[in-house]
């Protein structure tokens, strides 16, 4: 497997029809968390949206429901958190890809996946993918041929998940952990339920709780081993307060 960042203007994306126009007049930064479905002509991702005012409450979002899938090109969205303090939605939107993006797709054929660091700003997007490296390399040279403009920021032969049975998570078990810490469910206080981040993964709560229990598992057990086992704590302290 083969990773990659680039990094490209973001009026050359909009060009290309992947950022909507105006997107950067009313917010500062978006941040894909996480690509749940990726299709040719469509896509599923949950993204962290920064406005660049105080946000609006989930209901007038409801009202303005309508209007904003207009204006940015999605066939739905739902609003899975608000961060006031960082002033920051948490979404998950279901877009259809523009043509040009659709023919890079079938040219990935689903050997390529979009992976963070994926940010995109007024002036700049750092866009990174996870991937086979003929697939990775076919992209590339198509961009070259069209005069895509792109910078390669860094490229790296070492996959971002180890393979199952090495003592490393899963792939399920590492995308599922990291949208659980992204979305809060390690916070404490806890900003999100079991149940509603079950929502966003498509699998219900009890078996979205057995795949973040077996993933907490293993990081336990590898930490075990590798930082070697802790002491015992002493008892006496306990016997002392009982003697009291």
């Amino acid at each position: 497997m083969q990773s990659v960042t680039l990094e490209m203007r973001t009026e050359d994306l909009a060009l290309l029809g992947v950022v909507p126009p105006g997107l950067f007049e009313r917010y500062e930064e978006v941040e894909l968390l996480e690509t749940l479905r990726l299709e040719q002509g469509w896509r599923l991702q949950l993204l962290r949206i920064r406005r660049r005012g105080p946000l609006k409450s989930a209901a007038e979002l409801e009202r303005e429901s309508r209007r904003i899938r207009a204006l940015y090109g999605l066939e739905s969205f739902e609003l899975v958190e608000r961060r006031p303090r960082t002033r920051d939605y948490i979404v998950l939107v279901r877009q259809r890809n523009p043509e040009r993006l659709r023919r890079l797709l079938a040219l990935a054929g689903g050997e390529i996946s979009p992976t963070a660091p994926f940010r995109l700003a007024a002036d700049k997007v750092v866009a990174s993918f996870l991937g086979e490296e003929r697939a990775i390399r076919r992209v590339l040279k198509r961009l070259d041929r069209e005069e895509f403009p792109y910078r390669l920021v860094r490229a790296s032969g070492r996959p971002y998940v180890a393979e199952p049975g090495t003592g490393a998570l899963t792939p399920l078990q590492a995308r599922s952990l990291a949208r659980a810490w992204v979305l809060g469910y390690y916070a404490v206080p806890r900003r999100i339920t079991l149940s509603r981040m079950a929502r966003t993964s498509g699998r219900s709560a009890p078996a979205l709780g057995k795949i973040l229990r077996r993933a907490e598992g293993r990081l336990v057990a590898h930490w075990l081993a590798t930082e070697g086992t802790p002491a015992e704590p002493s008892l006496e302290p306990l016997a002392d307060a009982g003697e009291r």
